[in-house]
């Protein structure tokens, strides 16, 4: 049809590769349709999406294509001039498909494990690539993705060849002319849908948001508009003004003392129940330590019957939340008592977040140890580290037990080494263990022949939250690690004068309905809800709390215990402080765009794209409230999740270890 009208052999061959490359993109949205829907969401529900997601694939499509046509003004750049013009225009074309179809592969590795589509928060890792791909290759089969990669793009190539022999082979003889004027007109239109809009205003990130629902939203766009916008988050932003109103509002939630002058720190002396024995301190940061998957849960599959009989001779905090997922945000707001909320970076990678106060160093008279299997470098945990006073660090390459795999050592062998380590100190020791087995590609040890590995057919898997039985058997084995480690400590010395503190980094995402109320794995919450218990049988007495806690709040709970003066400059309380009140814990997704808070009796969350906010019940799947009483709730919830979010931006930047000194 194109060819009656004599339109120039360069513009046939753009609408060809146009309409190849939306079979590509929507072959690909119809994929993640039909691999990661909701239960409850049809196809009908999608259209919108569809047609959305369409504009977004015809802006990035002309991205690519819009070079031809500019080149071919000039005609003898076109690729109808030459031979040579030919291959060098495909290859143009089969780079460019492997590059789309490298973000396409990674987005969908991306949302199967984390549901969210591919964003600038994966630079984190390209950040430590070679850890990132030996992890990739130990857990994946990534040479033979490769070379079905590599075999789809030549396919692909073949495809455009043919097409250019095709339109070449129609319109020999007919003695086209050329006219500029096609091409103006072909990149004033690829300009168009690159603009994606008739209105002044152009096609935006923040419209596939209209629809107020995650995957909605997420099947609009694609990944290439999703991770390029998102790079503008990598930086941190915050608005002291703005925080500074907020300071009442804090003030009233930290239960801080009475005061006008704007900031957060407070030198905190011990009280009647502190310790002055000098207990040393043990804080294990355990890997992907998921509450709905352990045993403490209730879930039948019983994974760490050890750790639940620990948690009974211990303070343990039952309804315990990480601010977000990840290790390294984990690690930040441990040792700082700030909720890392630095969108599509890392805090521990952005130099303006690094330098960071932390009550470790209030710990006087105590030597300090690191201890990790493998690379402190991954992810800049060393950046962070660097804060804490005289810390001696056992980490890759100063210990004596082989690596495994790509996280080093295994837990196991991390712990002994650390118990050996602990044996010979004479001085109080405040120390760090953080565990990496339970994470992909989910190794166990040949040496460990006393672990017995379970068998467990696929459905009871994932009834009870677990992806494969390789997950299964590491969370098992994260709980035979525990059993070691504390069978070799109780015969020590230093145990009778030890607390032990275990706190998930993060938890992980999944099916927690036979466990928990359905807004736990509908509302993700079961990436934050992580165990937190305090252990030590010789000096503290045990109890079961059931109120609502945060990771932020660990460092000042042990710190507390001990009789000496601490500073606290952010957002952590002591968990055992009588008269608490406000049982909170702060939330955030930061792929999704989302805060919220949790409490005791409910989940609120709002979204910082577009105007969204919710409500839910956490003890329950009804909300028995009136549409009065939610609208209450919802303002009041709002009032405090903005203005913790609002603070925890400004701490990022004015948590200064410098600043900080026992007086004004």
């Amino acid at each position: 049809m194109l060819i009656r009208y004599k339109i120039p052999k360069t513009i046939i061959w753009v609408v060809n590769l146009f309409l190849i490359f939306i079979g590509i993109f929507t072959f690909f949205r119809v994929a993640a349709f039909l691999s990661f829907k909701p239960d409850d969401l049809g196809f009908a529900d999608t259209i919108p999406s569809f047609i959305l997601g369409l504009r977004y694939d015809m802006k990035w499509i002309s991205i690519v294509l819009l070079p031809i046509i500019l080149a071919s003004l000039l005609p003898h750049l076109s690729p109808f001039y030459s031979e040579l013009n030919k291959r060098l225009w495909t290859w143009y074309l089969a780079v460019m498909t492997f590059f789309i179809f490298f973000f396409f592969g990674a987005d969908f590795g991306n949302f199967a494990y984390n549901r969210t589509r591919l964003n600038a928060s994966a630079l984190n890792f390209v950040e430590d690539a070679q850890i990132s791909l030996s992890m990739l290759w130990q857990s994946y089969p990534i040479f033979w993705l490769l070379i079905a990669l590599v075999i789809t793009v030549i396919f692909i190539m073949w495809l455009y060849r043919r097409s250019h022999i095709y339109v070449t082979s129609k319109t020999d003889g007919l003695g086209i002319p050329y006219r500029r004027r096609w091409f103006i007109a072909g990149a004033l239109l690829l300009g168009l849908f690159v603009y994606g809009n008739l209105s002044r205003t152009p096609l935006s990130w923040n419209k596939a948001f209209m629809f107020q629902d995650n995957f909605k939203s997420y099947l609009a766009l694609n990944p290439l508009q999703n991770f390029f916008t998102t790079l503008k988050f990598r930086k941190p932003l915050y608005n002291e003004s703005t925080a500074r109103s907020h300071f009442e509002e804090m003030k009233k939630m930290l239960q801080l003392p009475p005061t006008k002058t704007f900031g957060y720190k407070r030198e905190i002396l011990p009280g009647s129940s502190s310790l002055e024995s000098h207990p040393n301190i043990v804080l294990v940061l355990c890997e992907s330590f998921s509450m709905y998957k352990s045993s403490m849960s209730g879930n039948p599959l019983n994974t760490t019957p050890y750790f639940d009989q620990l948690t009974k001779k211990g303070i343990f905090f039952e309804k315990s939340f990480t601010p977000h997922f990840s290790t390294a945000r984990g690690l930040f707001a441990t040792l700082t008592g700030i909720p890392d909320v630095q969108l599509s970076k890392f805090s521990t990678r952005v130099p303006e977040s690094q330098e960071q106060h932390t009550i470790i160093n209030n710990f006087e008279g105590y030597n300090k140890f690191y201890f990790l299997g493998g690379s402190p470098g991954f992810n800049n945990f060393v950046g962070l580290l660097k804060n804490i006073d005289s810390l001696q660090m056992f980490t890759e390459g100063s210990l004596k037990s082989v690596p495994m795999n790509v996280w080093g050592i295994s837990d196991k062998n991390l712990f002994l080494e650390a118990n050996e380590h602990f044996s010979r100190q004479e001085k109080p020791f405040f120390a760090i263990i953080q565990t990496a087995n339970n994470h992909r590609p989910f190794t166990i040890p040949e040496e460990d022949q006393d672990f017995e590995m379970l068998q467990v057919n696929e459905d009871t898997l994932e009834l009870y939250g677990f992806e494969s039985v390789q997950e299964f058997n590491a969370f098992r084995y994260t709980d035979y690690c525990f059993k070691k480690f504390m069978e070799k400590a109780e015969k020590e010395k230093y145990f009778a004068n030890t607390i032990f503190v275990f706190v998930g980094d993060h938890g992980v995402s999944g099916n927690a309905l036979k466990v928990y109320p359905k807004v736990w794995t509908e509302q993700r919450l079961t990436d934050m809800h992580v165990p937190l218990l305090f252990y030590a049988p010789h000096l503290l007495k045990p109890a079961l709390r059931k109120e609502t806690v945060s990771q932020v709040d660990v460092l000042p709970t042990v710190a507390s215990m001990l009789h000496q003066p601490y500073i606290n400059t952010t957002l952590g309380r002591n968990l055992l402080m009588p008269g608490k009140e406000n049982n909170f814990a702060f939330i955030i997704s930061h792929d999704e765009g989302k805060i919220g808070m949790v409490t005791d009796d409910y989940f609120y969350t709002q979204n910082i794209n577009f105007k969204s906010e919710q409500l839910f019940p956490v003890k329950s799947n009804k909300l028995n409230l009136t549409l009065h009483q939610q609208d209450s709730l919802k303002a009041l919830m709002a009032k405090k999740t903005i203005a913790y979010y609002e603070t925890a931006k400004w701490m990022l930047k004015n948590n200064k270890k410098k600043d900080v000194g026992y007086h004004d």
